[in-house]
């Protein structure tokens, strides 16, 4: 089994992948799984073994069929043109930030216990499984709340985290519902790969590099198309 077949049947199953973007971008590993299939103990896993925000991918289809737009957008559209120009800057390694907006479940109390993301989580990807619209959005969640939701760009657009995680379950035709957290070391900054990777062979969860995914959609590594700056 490839290494890819093993990150799909590890995400089909309710398990983690630990996903690695790449060395010249980023440089980071997130832990990943599938929104619907979240439970409160592996809320509790990434946010004590992983440590960074807990957020949800989903792919640009579903963000258009619930209205979802870019936080940048937002901003522009409050018509505040300070806010905007803060929004509107380039991370440092080259990208906009992939934010709409953050949700809790109607059913949870304060949105941020464990059990309460994972049932925000789950409720969210079992939506966006289903093909819900935005009534059922608007009937089961609020905003502002404690899971922040990420709108992929695509593959071709954008190379990140919420563009590979939600390639990857394209690839095994699973939901494009993909919950995330980055992997922080206790020296201050990002897990390094060596970490990653060591995470992942202990606790038996496939190592997936990002050029895996992009190979596997079809794309090269060359030849990302950049948004235009001033748009999102």
């Amino acid at each position: 089994m490839s290494c890819l077949e093993s990150a799909i049947s590890a995400l089909r199953s309710g398990s983690f992948v630990v996903l690695h973007d790449a060395k010249g971008r980023e440089d980071e590993s997130d832990l990943v799984c599938l929104a619907e299939k979240i439970t409160p103990e592996m809320v509790r896993q990434m946010r004590k073994d992983a440590g960074g925000l807990i957020c949800v991918a989903i792919d640009a289809a579903s963000s258009r069929r619930l209205s979802l737009p870019f936080a940048v957008d937002m901003l522009k559209k409050a018509g505040n043109p300070l806010l905007f120009r803060m929004g509107n800057k380039y991370m440092r390694y080259g990208d906009k930030p992939a934010f709409t907006i953050s949700i809790n479940h109607l059913s949870t109390f304060t949105g941020i216990t464990d059990n309460d993301r994972a049932k925000t989580i789950r409720e969210f990807g079992r939506l966006i499984a289903r093909r819900g619209g935005k009534e059922q959005f608007r009937r089961n969640f609020r905003a502002i709340g404690h899971v922040f939701l990420l709108s992929s760009r695509g593959l071709e657009r954008r190379r990140g985290h919420t563009e590979l995680s939600v390639a990857l379950a394209q690839i095994g035709r699973l939901t494009p519902a993909v919950a995330l957290c980055e992997m922080l070391s206790d020296n201050g900054k990002a897990a390094s790969g060596k970490e990653a990777s060591e995470y992942a062979e202990r606790h038996g969860y496939p190592f997936v590099e990002g050029r895996q995914i992009i190979e596997a959609a079809g794309l090269s590594q060359k030849g990302l198309k950049r948004a235009k700056r001033g748009s999102a």
